[in-house]
């Protein structure tokens, strides 16, 4: 009865049995669940550099290189990022139908997630700018009245007070910036595509683009309104007081040269 009653197990025993086995399983999903993911996630990416490559075998590597090392037809892609082929590709500028001064904006003729795997490949060829996230190009938190200021500042100069283009040297043109995604504004000014000089986060922080993609939005928006009636392109007074100045001056000849043609006709008479 002794032995009996000694190989009795405690009460407890099942259920610090439990806990251990709990605890032992919680390390365990604790220790490889992610390194699960991060492997999944390696395999995601590079699934889409390897199908990004081949459409870069089609579509890019007749002017920029078999591996982005550029050719007398097209720069180097190295270093630019993924942001500067989303904005390139995603504008339908690349693949450039013809060479030319500028290319110009078209329709894409990739769908989003090709795009991100040609943004995932030419970005495994170096080190670049990055897409930008959907906070740092919307409207929340933005000021449209330090916007305006930084864009007359900075940008005005080639696109105009409210963003509506302008012509360059050359034969060479600054787009318009109405209609256009703010998410390709933001890449835009982070790579500076073409004629256009970049501005990284050490000459506008990601608070200063926000700022100014909502002063363009709220201009160029539905809502807006022009108190000065005709906005004749958005070029500002100098371009609205040219128009008054001509076509106020030619009102006034024409008034004056029927008058002088009545006066002459009455003398006759």
């Amino acid at each position: 009865m002794k032995k009996l009653s000694a190989r009795r197990r405690h009460p407890l025993a099942a259920l610090v049995v439990l806990l251990l086995a709990l605890a032992v399983t919680g390390g365990l999903y604790a220790a490889f669940a992610p390194a699960d993911k991060a492997q999944a996630d390696d395999t995601a990416q590079s699934l889409a550099i390897k199908e990004g490559k081949k459409l870069f075998a089609v579509g890019c590597a007749s002017c920029h290189g078999t591996g982005g090392q550029g050719t007398s037809d097209g720069p180097s892609l190295v270093g630019v990022g993924a942001a500067a082929v989303d904005f390139q590709v995603g504008t339908g500028r690349m693949p450039a139908q013809q060479p030319g001064a500028q290319v110009p904006r078209k329709r894409n003729i990739y769908t989003n997630a090709q795009i991100d795997q040609l943004a995932a490949y030419v970005a495994s060829l170096g080190a670049g700018p990055s897409v930008p996230e959907k906070s740092q190009y919307n409207s929340e938190g933005a000021n449209i009245g330090k916007g305006g200021e930084l864009f007359r500042t900075n940008c005005a100069q080639c696109h105009n007070f409210t963003g509506k283009g302008g012509a360059l040297t050359n034969g060479k043109f600054a787009p318009t910036l109405e209609g256009v995604d703010p998410k390709h504004i933001y890449e835009a000014m982070e790579t500076g595509p073409q004629n256009m000089p970049s501005f990284g986060d050490g000459s506008l922080s990601q608070q200063n683009k926000k700022d100014i993609i909502a002063y363009l939005g709220a201009v160029n928006g539905d809502e807006s309104e022009s108190p000065g009636g005709l906005d004749l392109g958005g070029l500002g007074p100098v371009s609205e007081g040219l128009f008054g100045y001509i076509f106020g001056l030619g009102a006034l000849i024409a008034v004056a040269i029927w008058v002088a043609a009545r006066t002459t006709k009455a003398k006759k008479s």
